[in-house]
Formats: C-alpha cells, structure tokens, sequence
C-alpha cells in the first residue's frame, strides 16, 4: 500500500492494517497493526511508549522508525516534510515479512508469527489481544482521532 499524506501541527492517525473488526467491539477504533503519522514534537504520544515506538513511521506501540526526527522548517532532512507538506508512507507485506518506508526510505522491517513477534506483542498495549497481527489477511483503516491530517492518491497493489 502507498498513499501521501499531510499533518498539521500536533496531529495524530495512522494507517491500520491487518485489522480484525471483530477484535474490539467496545469504544474506539478496530484493532490492527499501524504505521503511525503523528507530530512528534507537539503530540504527546510520541513520549509515550518505548525508545519511540509511538512516533512517525513506526510501528504503533511496537517497534521505532529509525532515525527519524520531525523538523518543520527542514523539508525532508530527516526523511520527514514539515506541516501542511506530502509525506508518503508505504506498506510492503510479503508474507510474514512486514516493511515501513517514508518517504522512499525503509524506516521499520519485521516478521509476524515469530517468537520476537510474540514478545514484542507481550510487552505492548495489544497483549490483551489474541493473535494481534498475525491473521493472513485484514482490513485497511485510515485512523481518525479528530486532527487535520490529509490522505491522497492511495494505491494498494496485490503482490
């Protein structure tokens, strides 16, 4: 999947995948893997979580993007554009085998149904999930929780 989006300043959503809508049938959203598109400099989830596992690009609550630090006034320096520019996020699944680019660069890779999946799962907020991200096949969710973010020109192509 590749799509372009743009975030205002604190902003916060996120492209869900893998998603089982039957997972969580109480308040919020549906339940998935996320690639995280958040502000990481005014929201405060980006201080949450471990060694920046909430942060842009990487994957919610589980593993950091690498080597990426949200600057405004410095289109792209560190693979990310400022506010009100088009950043592009793109979803590569072969597989178990996962991948988080930004921006053309890799920022996040990993492999579902494993034993470090497992562990990982085990220490986040989605270890009261049975099975979290490890269903063959899902949803897509783009995530709304109420902040200016823009979505365009989403691509998914079947490998």
């Amino acid at each position: 999947m590749e799509v372009d989006f743009s975030l205002t300043k604190g902003a916060n959503s996120g492209i869900k995948y893998f998603v089982d809508t039957e997972l969580n049938k109480g308040p919020g959203s549906s339940i998935g893997c996320e690639f995280q598109i958040l502000d990481d400099r005014y929201h405060p989830d980006a201080k949450k979580g471990v060694n920046g596992n909430r942060t842009i690009a990487s994957l919610y609550d589980l593993i950091p993007a690498n080597g990426l630090e949200f600057n405004p006034h410095l289109p792209a320096k560190k693979y990310v554009n400022g506010y009100d520019h088009w950043n592009r996020a793109r979803i590569v699944v072969k597989g178990k085998k996962v991948a988080h680019y930004l921006n053309g660069i890799k920022v996040v890779e990993y492999e579902r149904d494993t034993q470090m999946w497992r562990a990982l799962v085990a220490y986040s907020k989605y270890k009261d999930w049975p099975n979290f991200g490890e269903y063959e096949k899902g949803n897509i969710l783009l995530q709304d929780h109420g902040n200016e973010v823009e979505f365009k020109n989403i691509k998914i192509k079947e490998l």
